[in-house]
């Protein structure tokens, strides 16, 4: 490292000792202060932490701006999205060249005269952060709904303009979570509000254009679910779901009389998670009643006990069912075997069901924009780690795929890398799928830097799809690898359970693991091994950097939930209540000590660590920006090699990062220019 980047010192933050006792336990927190988000004193310490990351990645500097322009240049600048039909328009987004954000539009035909509905871009304009999804279009399609948020919290204020005179109706309604759907009558719309501080989603509202007041639909009391609505495909209904991690609870809006009240599906029960369809013969229940992986049931369109349910797709010892989606002619499951999605689609007069075929070793398949329920086709997205994302419409009729759309990657040719899968043993003997890409022509000798990536809780499986930014590194000699550890559920439902509460340590030996037989089989040097986790991820990286620093040489940890154990006994944190059924709850001795050996932030201890990138966001919504800050502060203070960890805050954003397309790549242009100084690559 040359001397003008160990030239400046990191900050030192003041140490403020706050007594934490439970169970006869007791730890003390020095940087507990770092809570105050509007404190002076915590934005003026975040932008230190900024300046000496910033003084510590300079000889990178015209690497940094390098690997910017290799980023972008994978960006096609004028994209457009290939369009859906919905209730007579064809609907889009499209980009602008050099414009961050995305143009909505809609035409009567293909060739149409184009009708813009929303310039993002301009919304944008004196805003650093903007996120504005897809509209909702009412059932006439003569209003349009969208939701904006400039923070990154993910509060949304909600609009609703007249498509025919361009004029917005009404005032905004505020703080809302972004989720809203149609009634059928096209001036009653149902949205979503969360609780502004747990950030729970918490109740439903009713708006009819023209009344001044809404109107509560339903409240979800119990703190540890969720609520969210969307509307059925057959456009009967408008569901009203309550979800935890290990129970849901649905309700039943008639589309048609927007004015009633929901009428409950079936009550909560103590680990039993299911979703509905309408096929418009019945209601349709992806269910785990009596099947660990997941069954499908019909069940009348009325509240029926489960005995009256009917089994339509039987439990699978060796297949996990995602999900099922249900039109006039036929329906489909999303399914997982072996590590591998699935796309199953069934005649419903015949029976009879085939799986669309995939040509690669490791890929991810899954449904499209689909949102009539009378077609003819099924319109699909398929994406590998060295083939970039296709649209696809598979025909019912003949039973095979038409390439509607391949997305540009400018640059790219797939022709020159290649993907496989291998697979681990764990120290319990379990076999652990990892997903790989490199440049054709690697060889197996144990000499190219090696990056892993990870994830591994929530039951969210961790798919091998195509990533642009990636090949920046595996043009520089990369192998890149992604290990699917338990706590997804990349394997079955076992595979969730056997990586959380009482087990999660699971999730972390599973990733070292991964890690020893990729440098066994020689994949990678062992001196140049890093790696990557976000979130829950970062979770991951904290505490395998605390069980195993020395197999790695740096390692990047965004937004990572590291003080496990304060913030899960702090029920006012957003969002705690609900990951009890995840991560235990601490209140309870046995979970309390079994969380305590894997807190990163806990653990850390007196010993030489690699280099670290802590990333987050000021706006966080999903991990506190002050996790990551009190634990780079407590890195620094125990370790004993002179390994750099640096944190960097995003003072305009939250849990995605930026907004834009192009200053996303900033912050990826930063890590990668972290690992490559790292690796002692200057190009």
């Amino acid at each position: 490292m040359s001397q003008r980047a160990r030239a400046s010192l990191p900050p030192v933050p003041p140490e403020r000792p706050h007594r934490m006792e439970i169970h006869a336990d007791v730890r003390v927190d020095p940087y507990f202060w770092m809570k105050e988000r509007k404190s002076p004193e915590v934005i003026s310490y975040l932008k230190e932490e900024n300046a000496y990351t910033e003084s510590v990645l300079a000889p990178a500097k015209a690497l940094r701006k390098k690997l910017f322009g290799e980023l972008k240049g994978r960006i096609k600048q004028d994209e457009s999205s290939y369009p859906f039909f919905l209730r007579g328009y064809y609907y889009y987004k499209r980009f602008e060249k050099n414009k961050e954000y995305p143009v909505y539009c809609r035409k009567k035909s293909p060739k149409a005269a184009e009708e813009i509905l929303l310039n993002v871009n301009e919304l944008a304009k004196g805003h650093d952060y903007t996120s504005v999804p897809f509209p909702e279009i009412s059932p006439d399609s003569n209003k349009m709904l969208y939701v904006v948020d400039f923070e990154g919290r993910r509060f949304y204020d909600i609009y609703v303009k007249d498509l025919t005179t361009g004029k917005l109706i009404g005032a905004p309604i505020k703080k809302a979570t972004g989720n809203a759907e149609w009634a059928n009558d096209s001036k009653t719309f149902f949205y979503s509000k969360q609780h502004p501080e747990t950030l729970r989603s918490q109740w439903v509202y009713r708006h009819e254009l023209g009344r001044k007041k809404d109107e509560l639909v339903y409240e979800e009391k119990d703190e540890t679910f969720d609520l969210s609505l969307h509307k059925s495909r057959t456009e009967k209904f408008i569901f009203l779901s309550s979800i935890s991690t290990l129970s849901t609870e649905w309700r039943l809006l008639d589309a048609d009389n927007p004015k009633g009240e929901p009428e409950i599906f079936l009550p909560k029960e103590k680990d039993h998670e299911y979703a509905l369809d309408d096929g418009e013969d019945g209601l349709y229940v992806v269910t785990n009643w009596k099947a660990k992986n997941f069954r499908l049931m019909k069940a009348p369109r009325r509240p029926a006990k489960k005995e009256e349910w009917q089994e339509v797709v039987p439990h699978r010892d060796d297949v996990l069912l995602e999900g099922a989606s249900f039109f006039q002619s036929h329906y489909v499951l999303s399914e997982r075997e072996q590590g591998l999605t699935q796309l199953a689609v069934t005649d419903r007069k015949t029976g009879e069901t085939k799986r669309i075929a995939f040509p690669d070793p490791v890929y991810v398949a899954g449904e499209s924009a689909n949102p009539e329920y009378k077609t003819n086709f099924l319109r699909y997205s398929y994406e590998s780690m060295n083939r970039p994302d296709g649209i696809y419409d598979y025909g019912f009729a003949r039973a095979a795929s038409v390439l509607r759309k391949q997305y540009e990657v400018p640059t790219y040719d797939a022709s020159r890398y290649e993907s496989e899968r291998v697979w681990a043993k764990a120290r319990d003997g379990t076999s652990v799928p990892i997903s790989l890409v490199y440049k054709k022509g690697f060889v197996k000798n144990g000499k190219a830097p090696l990056f892993i990536y990870g994830y591994g809780s929530y039951g969210s499986s961790e798919d091998p799809s195509f990533k642009s930014d990636v090949v920046s590194l595996l043009d520089r000699g990369f192998v890149y690898a992604i290990a699917h550890i338990r706590g997804g559920s990349e394997m079955g439902r076992h595979w969730y359970e056997d990586g959380k509460l009482l087990k999660k340590m699971n999730t972390f030996t599973d990733f070292i693991d991964c890690t020893e037989h990729l440098l066994k089989e020689g994949y990678g040097d062992p001196k140049r091994v890093y790696a990557e986790g976000e979130s829950a991820g970062g979770l991951l990286m904290g505490a395998v950097v605390n069980l195993r620093p020395d197999l790695y040489s740096a390692i990047h940890a965004g937004v990572p939930f590291v003080d496990v154990l304060t913030t899960m006994l702090d029920d006012s944190i957003p969002l705690t209540t609900g990951e009890y059924d995840e991560w235990g709850d601490p209140r309870r001795p046995e979970y309390y000590r079994y969380m305590a050996q894997y807190s990163p932030y806990d653990n850390v201890t007196r010993q030489g660590y690699p280099h670290l990138l802590v990333t987050t966001g000021l706006h966080d919504s999903q991990v506190q920006y002050w996790e990551p800050a009190k634990w780079t502060a407590k890195l620094r203070k125990f370790k004993t090699s002179d390994g750099f960890v640096l944190l960097h805050t995003e003072m305009d954003s939250g849990h995605g990062g930026a907004s834009g397309r192009f200053k996303i790549l900033e912050q990826t242009a930063l890590e990668y220019a972290f690992f490559l100084m790292m690796d002692g690559q200057k190009e």
